[in-house]
C-alpha cells in the first residue's frame, strides 16, 4: 500500500482506506503491512508492565504514556475510522504474549464480553462476569458487530509461533451457538493471519478466530485495541474511553 511518514506512522491513502473497510466488511479481518515504525515499538515495549498476568496484561491503558501514544496514533486511528468513523474510540486494551512459559491455545471462539465501570439493570445485556477486577458483561450482538479490534504487533508473527486463524466472513451470522461454530469449522477454510513486526490486524469480535501454541516459541507480543463509536445504553459506561 502506498504510505508517506508522520510522526513516525506511515498513513495509507484514502484508497487504500476504503479497500480496507469493504475487506474488513466481507471478511471480518484484514493484516497490513508494517505501519508503526521500530523506534515507537521500541518505546512501547520498554514501558510494558514487568510482570505480566500469565500470558498478558488487561487494562493496560493506565499502564504507560507509550500504550496510550500507541491507541491514538494515526496508522491505529485510520484503520478504525475507515469502519467505525471519526468519532470511534478506544474501550479496552489488553496485551497477548506467547513465550516458551506460556504458550497458549485459543480455541475457535467470538469476542463476546466488554468491559463496563458497574453493573447495572440493562434489558439484553449478560451474562455478568469480573476480570482482573473489572466488570464485564455479554452485550447484544448487535452492539458487538458495531465494535472493531485492531491489534499492533510489537513482534513478527509467523507460522511458527502461533499466529492467529479465522473463519472469513462468520461475523456476519451474529452471535454463533456451538453447532453454527462447529458448521463453521466443518464448511470454511481457516485463514492464517501472519504480522509483521509494526503491522496491523483488524478483527470484528464476532469474528470465529482461534491460534495454536507456538512451534518456536518467542516473544510474541500484541497490544489489541477494542473500538467503539456510541455510548452504552441503560445508563452503562464503558470502563474507559480513550
Amino acid at each position: 500500500m502506498g504510505s508517506e511518514s508522520d510522526c513516525n506512522f506511515a498513513i495509507v491513502t484514502r484508497s487504500d482506506l476504503i479497500e480496507l473497510a469493504a475487506r474488513i466488511a466481507h471478511d471480518g479481518w484484514v493484516s497490513t503491512d508494517p505501519m508503526v515504525e521500530s523506534a515507537v515499538l521500541d518505546a512501547v515495549i520498554a514501558q510494558l508492565p514487568a510482570s505480566l498476568d500469565g500470558a498478558g496484561a488487561r487494562n493496560i491503558l493506565t499502564e504507560s504514556d507509550a500504550l496510550r501514544t500507541l491507541a491514538r496514533a494515526p496508522a491505529v486511528r485510520a484503520l478504525a475510522e475507515c469502519v467505525l468513523g471519526p468519532e470511534c474510540f478506544v474501550v479496552r486494551g489488553i496485551l497477548f504474549d506467547k513465550t516458551p512459559e506460556t504458550n497458549w491455545k485459543v480455541i475457535w471462539h467470538q469476542d463476546l464480553s466488554i468491559a463496563v465501570r458497574e453493573r447495572c439493570d440493562a434489558p439484553g445485556f449478560g451474562p455478568w462476569s469480573e476480570k482482573a477486577g473489572v466488570t464485564h458483561v455479554q452485550p447484544p450482538a448487535n452492539l458487538l458487530a458495531r465494535m472493531l479490534a485492531v491489534r499492533v504487533h510489537l513482534d513478527a508473527c509467523t507460522a511458527d509461533n502461533g499466529p492467529v486463524r479465522v473463519l472469513p466472513g462468520s461475523h456476519r451470522d451474529g452471535r454463533l451457538s456451538s453447532d453454527a461454530i462447529e458448521h463453521w469449522k466443518a464448511t470454511t477454510a481457516p485463514v492464517t493471519c501472519m504480522v509483521p513486526r509494526g503491522g496491523l490486524l483488524a478483527l470484528r469480535p464476532l469474528l470465529l478466530h482461534a491460534s495454536s501454541p507456538a512451534q518456536h516459541p518467542l516473544h510474541r507480543r500484541v497490544v489489541h485495541f477494542e473500538f467503539a463509536a456510541e455510548p452504552l445504553p441503560y445508563g452503562l459506561a464503558w470502563h474507559g474511553q480513550w
